[in-house]
């Protein structure tokens, strides 16, 4: 095998990515995991035997420190976090826990166990939050307007600071929203497509729905996670916005998503307040010129393709699902 890596939140949609991306290289993979009643495996169930899951909690520093010492990577991807906006309004100190302090865990480990571990943490566009410029790049002043955003913001002025103060290689990818049909159902794109696939199917007759007018910068994730190892694998650390340079509309998302389907979405989309967020983030768009020059960034999924690709990948699954309901009550 070649180099040992270990992935923080190797079980979402960006650790299953960079999973198979590493394993494709010859790298040795350690999964970091926390130990649940309830195993969540599903994005890397095709991966299980080919990797090393070891057990660890971002809350409790004993754990991390063993984590590092069963795996003695060389390289360490911070994707663990509390990732949903929403959620940390609702559990602010959880967030905070595993967002912010549980980057401060790590770090601390690393410089304890081996310093010289090259370090990649999972910052978010959400920093930036009520952008002070538009579009936004490295320079860009952040203005976080939520919870998580809060937390992520510390967990990357620490990263640049372990880097500065220690000398660790320690970088942030500033990753604008990137999606797959591995994408938790709750996020706005997700719910979406499983939303027009259950429409399409006859399985929901509509869709609710909060602010459609709110703007984003989507991109398709394997794009993002292989800027990942790209920031790991360079001469020296640095940090990198990554980002299509397009923002379109919840509402463009919807136009496409069920057109896919060969649906109206007027027909079944319901604006519900509910869904609206305390501090709403109305414009999010990235300048990825930095990456561009410095790793080749170039994004090989545009907006339709990605729209259209969650889509069809939803609408087969609900369809397997449907078929698997009336095979058993036959």
């Amino acid at each position: 095998m070649g180099e040992r890596v270990l992935i923080t939140g190797i079980t979402g949609q960006d650790g299953s990515y960079l999973a198979e991306q590493l394993l494709a290289g010859g790298c040795e993979v350690f999964g970091m995991v926390r130990r649940s009643s309830t195993e969540t495996f599903e994005r890397i169930a095709h991966l299980r035997d080919r990797l090393t899951l070891v057990q660890a909690d971002l809350l409790d520093q004993t754990s991390v420190l063993r984590a590092l010492q069963q795996a003695e990577p060389v390289e360490v991807y911070n994707l663990a976090a509390q990732s949903f906006v929403p959620t940390s309004f609702s559990q602010p100190e959880l967030t905070a826990q595993y967002t912010a302090l549980g980057v401060t865990r790590m770090l601390e480990g690393i410089r304890t166990v081996d310093p010289k571990i090259r370090f990649y943490q999972a910052s978010s566009s959400e920093m930036f939050g009520k952008a002070l410029e538009t579009p936004q790049n490295e320079r860009t002043p952040f203005y976080p307007r939520s919870p998580y955003a809060v937390a992520k913001t510390y967990a990357h002025y620490l990263t640049v600071n372990y880097r500065e103060s220690y000398g660790l290689f320690a970088c942030a990818g500033i990753l604008f929203n990137h999606e797959s049909p591995r994408r938790g159902r709750e996020f706005v794109t997700r719910k979406i497509t499983d939303g027009v696939a259950r429409i399409r199917h006859g399985l929901a007759r509509e869709l609710r729905l909060g602010n459609l007018d709110a703007r984003r910068d989507w991109g398709f994730a394997p794009d993002y996670v292989r800027m990942m190892v790209q920031m790991l694998r360079r001469p020296s650390p640095d940090d990198y916005v990554i980002a299509s340079g397009e923002t379109h509309s919840v509402r463009e998302f919807c136009e496409i998503a069920f057109a896919r389907a060969g649906l109206d979405w007027r027909e079944h989309v319901v604006t519900d307040p509910a869904f609206f967020r305390p501090a709403e983030v109305d414009l999010l768009v990235g300048d990825a010129g930095k990456a561009r020059r410095d790793l080749g960034w170039e994004p090989t999924v545009g907006f339709r393709g990605l729209v259209e690709t969650m889509v069809d990948a939803d609408l087969a699954r609900v369809a397997r699902e449907v078929s698997g309901r009336q095979d058993g009550q036959r």
